[in-house]
């Protein structure tokens, strides 16, 4: 959760932490005492700011602040030190057991603003799960507050969780806090919106200021607006409270949206995911914002939850942070005091070495998160320049004589709009080698397999070049299934798209689509290792999933096959696995 709010810091530092302690009384844990005000280095210029009174229990040469205060640092200096204050350790809590509470704060590094930061660390069942909440403030700007959850497991046998419940300290705080991102206000539930609202939902989406995700749905014609949003809405909106703002248009306001936004409409019960950096007037830029359908919302509704808040979680960890929070320092913990007993000259010795190792982790430490932020905004830029890409090729594609592009459908056909056509080379490829240079070609198809397995089916002759035939066609068919099903207008899964192909559409033999393996494959172990294909972190956190359904590309011992994983309802995507011979089964062995 990233959010601003237009509390002072100091009040939203208060606020924070009387929920936290609140939080941890309600849970059996001791309530932290109250935490100290913060120090500064005493100005010794003759032009510095006049001094606060000092207070008695400070160090030695500090100044204490009110807490909160927006205080600048001293310049750094030219071997990149923080200035002294932001050097000072964390404040270690030991709130019952296995309950650790860390509170520091102090300047921004690099630029003027202050910081407070508290890390939570409670046991878990196999590990620790850690909560970081961070107030942060420049001179200029508005109150930064972030909240980030995590679990840390240990052994090497427990796999880490992939998704991180949503902290009930950021359901507490949130409407306390007024929280916003950029012109939006970020609530717990999702709003009903009317038809005098419209306006303002698209000036939202297409604000540039916009962090984090908007999910709007839409009611479908045969129930009622209490009824859906009561029963399906916010059930479905439960994992995103802090990573995505969330509206339902009524009737009324749905038919003004579409109106507006055609190249982004929502309608039929759907729910859709729009992304930062709406584009209302690109045809393209709508394949971006994913969609998820009523069928698949109403088949399973927890999993429809978790499907929806994966983009939103996706974007909490790439987006780059604002810069006031980029400018918080690492969290530094004090080494710990040697135990009692030991010499005076070696307990001193032993101090000055821990805080040697301590001093060389932070600088590790920070140059990570440093180079963790580089890499945020790495992916932004490439995010960017590859949708820039993809709308000019739809803009070529579309200028060139109104040609139907690489399927042969024409325009306005039954596939999506916004989903742009890559017109590649013409023909059908004769060999895989071919087929696999122009898979590219598929801008909703991402082939994740090794293409050895592909290449290796040009070696056997006479068959070759049909099975390449035939695979082309089930990728162009799969690419129109694609297109349809993110706008959620497939009417069922790709078997039921192959036996009732659209007028247009290119056709493939739905007896060659399978939806999955038979349950002795899935539940034989090796058999079914061999169809664990690689996919997106985005899509499993193993990066890792049983590909059962797939195409027959061929017949006999070798039976090519093509095997897929549908995700169109999660990450908009098809992702392909493995193209080659048949995988073991009771036939092959």
């Amino acid at each position: 959760m990233t959010v601003t709010t237009a509390l002072p810091h100091a009040d939203a530092l208060a606020l924070a932490d009387q929920r936290l302690g609140a939080w941890l009384k309600q849970e059996g844990c001791e309530e932290p005492p109250p935490p100290p005000a913060p120090a500064i280095p005493r100005p010794d210029r003759a032009h510095a700011a006049p001094a606060e009174p000092a207070d008695p229990a400070a160090p030695a040469g500090h100044l204490t602040v009110p807490a909160g205060r927006i205080v600048r640092p001293e310049p750094a200096d030219p071997a990149g030190r923080v200035p002294a204050a932001a050097e000072a350790p964390a404040e270690r809590l030991r709130l019952g057991g296995r309950v650790l509470l860390d509170r520091d704060g102090g300047p921004l590094r690099g630029r003027a603003g202050r910081y407070d930061r508290r890390r939570l660390r409670t046991p878990a069942p196999h590990g620790t799960h850690q909560l970081t909440l961070t107030v942060a403030t420049g001179v200029d700007g508005p109150t930064w507050v972030r909240l980030e959850a995590e679990t840390h497991t240990t052994g090497s046998g427990v796999r880490t969780p992939c998704r991180v419940p949503v902290p009930e300290l950021a359901c507490a705080l949130l409407p306390l806090l007024d929280a916003a991102d950029g012109p939006a206000a970020v609530q717990l539930a999702p709003r009903v919106l009317t038809a005098g609202e419209v306006d303002g939902l698209i000036d939202e989406l297409c604000d540039p200021e916009r962090r984090l995700p908007t999910v709007v749905a839409s009611v479908p014609a045969d129930r009622g607006l209490d009824e859906w949003v009561a029963e399906v809405v916010r059930p479905l909106c439960g994992q995103l409270p802090g990573l995505a703002t969330a509206y339902v248009l009524d009737p009324a306001a749905r038919t003004e949206f579409n109106v507006a936004l055609e190249y982004h409409s929502v309608y039929g019960g759907a729910v859709r995911t729009y992304l930062p950096e709406v584009d209302p007037a690109s045809r393209h830029d709508g394949a971006r914002h994913p969609v998820l359908a009523r069928r698949r919302i109403e088949e399973d509704l927890r999993r429809a939850a978790g499907l929806l808040a994966r983009e939103p979680r996706r974007i909490a960890a790439e987006q780059p942070l604002p810069p006031p929070l980029a400018a918080v320092p690492v969290l530094r913990v004090a080494p710990v005091v040697p135990r009692a007993g030991t010499g005076p000259d070696a307990a001193a010795v032993e101090l000055a070495v821990l805080a040697h190792e301590e001093q060389q982790d932070r600088a590790e430490e920070q140059a990570r998160a440093d180079e963790l932020q580089r890499v945020r905004h790495s992916l932004r830029r490439e995010r960017r320049g590859g949708a820039q890409v993809r709308a000019l090729a739809g803009r070529f594609c579309g200028g060139a004589g109104g040609a139907a592009g690489r399927t042969g459908r024409p325009p306005g056909g039954p596939g999506l709009a916004g989903v742009p056509v890559v017109p590649g080379r013409p023909g059908t490829p004769g060999t895989f080698t071919e087929l696999m240079a122009r898979i590219d070609e598929f801008p909703l198809l991402t082939f994740t397999g090794d293409q050895k397995s592909a290449l290796a089916l040009d070696g056997m002759q006479c068959t070759g070049a049909g099975w390449a035939r035939l695979t082309w066609d089930g990728l162009t068919a799969l690419q129109e299934y694609a297109e349809a099903a993110v706008r959620g207008e497939a009417g069922g899964d790709f078997k039921q798209w192959c036996e009732h192909t659209p007028a247009g559409c290119h056709r493939f033999p739905p007896r060659k689509a399978v939806r999955g393996e038979s349950r002795t494959v899935f539940s034989h172990t090796k058999w079914k290792r061999e169809r664990m294909l690689p996919v997106p972190e985005c899509v499993d956190a193993s990066r890792r999933a049983f590909m059962g359904a797939h195409l027959r590309i061929g017949g006999g011992r070798t039976a090519p096959r093509l095997h897929y994983l549908d995700d169109c309802s999660g990450s908009g995507r098809i992702y392909v696995g493995y193209i080659g011979l048949h995988l073991t089964n009771t036939r092959t062995n």
